[in-house]
């Protein structure tokens, strides 16, 4: 089997995901997307026409975001017709997903050079969302529902937490590291080798940095910030009634009565807009090209688990990716674990035992934010770059998605 390789990787910085607030939400999904689409092809000088295929990662597909966000995005960076697009959706993980199929298809020999990357403007979804309506997997279907009961993220989230005792302070400790390891990680400018600004339609710049940290924030300010999801476990999805809560109490009937609720705000994902891209060639075509790897995919794999509690996928599917490669933990200098809640990185070092050190080295999502179709594409780009600052050799990526998914990848810099 052919290898594949990482040429390079870029993403725009990003903005709080509010409309009226945040410096990147009065664009376009494709205008965001095709930014990364032209830095990609200008950085490492591309010929367009030799792109076999733009695979895109976006969640909510629908009004600005549909439409085969891929396709659209790169006819607006002004890639030649002949480079192709498609648009896929595995919720949170979509951006390892696009990443993961651009590289099988060079492995299987029948592409040589594919872009794979993922755009989200939360600030838009936001604006649509409805919380009464329940999870489209549950929507108009009660046989799938009356399977697999499924419940808002952070009800679930919560749920793991009093599952496996993990209590608040816990939680709240590894905010504060996220958001003092992304303060460092921006103040030595270790962002900088991926991270593009984006301009307005007439050329303003629009952000060159990122948006959304809190550098201030202090473990007594954390503590004051009130949790949010008692509120969205008593929302009624339907007639009769059933709450969110009630999903979860259907399978884990321990926690009727006996709910704690741990996430608020500060250690959570933030809401933000953000793309990324990363180009993907075989040794051939980069010998051809003149381009130099800077890192070999060494395996992708998916993994499902509980659809109720959601987000426990990430520890079997780094097993499995483990096992996959043939390596073990401690062959893994970086690990990125998305932070969607801190209970799901806070698990994932629990139960793999891993050596918080490498984990999130440069802060995650409850620093950054998680602008959902895109983050999996950043972390790869982020991971990459910090095994190049350090001089690792492995990188492991992989997060929790919903319907109770995690796919994972593991790269080697070169």
């Amino acid at each position: 089997m052919a290898d594949a390789y990482i040429i390079d990787a870029v993403r725009t910085p990003r903005g709080i995901g509010k409309i009226g607030k945040g410096a990147l939400a009065h664009l376009h999904p494709q205008h965001l997307s095709a930014t990364v689409l032209k830095a990609l092809a200008a950085r490492n000088d591309l010929d367009t026409a030799k792109v076999d295929d733009v695979i895109w990662a976006t969640s909510t597909q629908v009004g600005k975001q549909g439409t085969d966000l891929g396709r659209m995005a790169a006819l607006d960076a002004g890639y030649d017709v002949r480079a192709s697009g498609m648009t896929l959706d595995r919720f949170c993980g979509s951006g390892i997903t696009s990443v993961s199929l651009a590289a099988s298809q060079i492995m299987a020999g029948m592409e040589d050079c594919v872009i794979a990357g993922g755009c989200e403007m939360m600030s838009y979804t936001a604006s649509i969302m409805d919380p009464k309506v329940p999870p489209m997997m549950d929507a108009g279907n009660l046989s799938l529902r009356a399977k697999h009961p499924q419940t808002q993220q952070g009800v679930a989230a919560d749920a793991i937490a009093k599952l496996d005792g993990i209590d608040r302070d816990a939680l709240d400790e590894l905010a504060l590291t996220s958001q003092a390891r992304a303060a460092r990680a921006i103040a030595e400018n270790r962002f900088s080798g991926s991270l593009i600004p984006v301009h307005n339609e007439d050329g303003t710049l629009a952000l060159d940095h990122e948006e959304f940290p809190r550098p201030q924030t202090t473990k007594e300010g954390l503590g004051q910030l009130k949790t949010v999801f008692a509120m969205w476990r008593d929302i009624p999805v339907d007639e009769q009634g059933t709450t969110y809560g009630d999903l979860v109490e259907q399978r884990y009937p321990q926690l009727k009565d006996n709910w704690e609720h741990v996430h608020h705000a500060g250690n959570s994902s933030g809401v933000v807009d953000g793309a990324a891209a990363l180009l993907l060639t075989s040794k051939e075509f980069a010998d051809e090209h003149g381009f130099k790897p800077r890192a070999r995919i060494v395996t992708a794999i998916n993994m499902g688990d509980d659809p109720t509690l959601m987000l426990n996928a990430p520890v079997p599917a780094a097993q499995k990716a483990l096992a996959r490669a043939g390596l073990s933990k401690d062959d893994i200098d970086v690990w990125e674990i998305n932070e969607a809640f801190a209970v799901v990185a806070e698990k994932f070092i629990r139960d793999l035992d891993l050596d918080r050190e490498k984990v999130n080295i440069n802060g995650g999502a409850m620093a950054l934010g998680h602008p959902i179709g895109a983050t999996g594409s950043i972390l790869i780009g982020t991971a990459l770059d910090e095994l190049e600052r350090s001089g690792g050799r492995y990188a492991l990526v992989t997060m929790c998605a919903a319907g109770g998914m995690a796919p994972a990848i593991i790269i080697e810099r070169i």
